[in-house]
């Protein structure tokens, strides 16, 4: 395909000043620090206010064997029968659950999946996942229920926090997809009404375990 000559001198223009980045003439200015005060509390705690207003379900684990015993607990008392889980660290922690194993059927029939995370948003109260974890991109959202199982070095302040933190893990070949889930689904499209659960999970667990 012949370019023209209008556009060859466009993209050579492009060119050169990709090549010659301008630098930024007052880089004190807005945008170079965050404009949010520093948390007045401990992440767990900012990560567990701003989650709760969400209407998420927040619940500290001082190590793994309480959390497998309340997620035990939660699994019993909802009588969930299908529970979907591919992550195979997770499957080889949760095996010991006494739910009769991970579910064989499709995940769109499951009654609660669960997943690991990337890390914790604490100001926001959102879960970052990504393609690369072995949940992939869709088991978080098709259950109606999500649980995800998260540990405190993952519980970070900011968005931009947790975007260093996975740069940090995968040495800046990012995964094809990060995506950020904060509490239940939600929308109000519907004739302005809210309605919870249209687009994902009706109901979002997070079990943060200390390391």
């Amino acid at each position: 395909m012949k370019i023209s000559p209008a556009k060859e001198n466009m993209l050579k223009k492009i060119r050169k000043a990709l090549s010659t980045p301008v630098p930024l003439p007052f880089p004190q200015s807005e945008g170079n620090n965050s404009v949010f005060l520093p948390p007045a509390d401990d992440a767990e705690i900012v990560f567990a206010e701003a989650f709760g207003k969400l209407d998420g379900r927040f619940l500290y684990c001082t190590n793994e064997a309480e959390m497998l015993a309340q997620l035990s607990l939660l699994i019993q008392q909802r009588q969930w029968k299908e529970v979907f889980c591919k992550e195979t660290l997770l499957r080889e922690k949760l095996a010991s659950l006494n739910f009769g194993g991970f579910s064989q059927k499709p995940l769109a029939l499951a009654d609660v999946a669960i997943t690991g995370c990337e890390a914790l948003i604490a100001r926001t109260g959102t879960i970052m996942m990504s393609a690369a974890q072995q949940s992939g991109r869709t088991t978080s959202v098709y259950a109606p229920v999500h649980i995800c199982v998260a540990y405190l070095n993952q519980l970070v302040y900011d968005i931009k926090d947790g975007l260093q933190l996975i740069k940090e893990k995968y040495k800046g070949k990012l995964p094809s997809l990060i995506t950020f889930a904060t509490g239940p689904s939600r929308t109000a499209d519907i004739e302005k009404t809210l309605v919870v659960g249209v687009h994902g999970p009706k109901e979002v667990f997070v079990f943060l375990v200390e390391n």
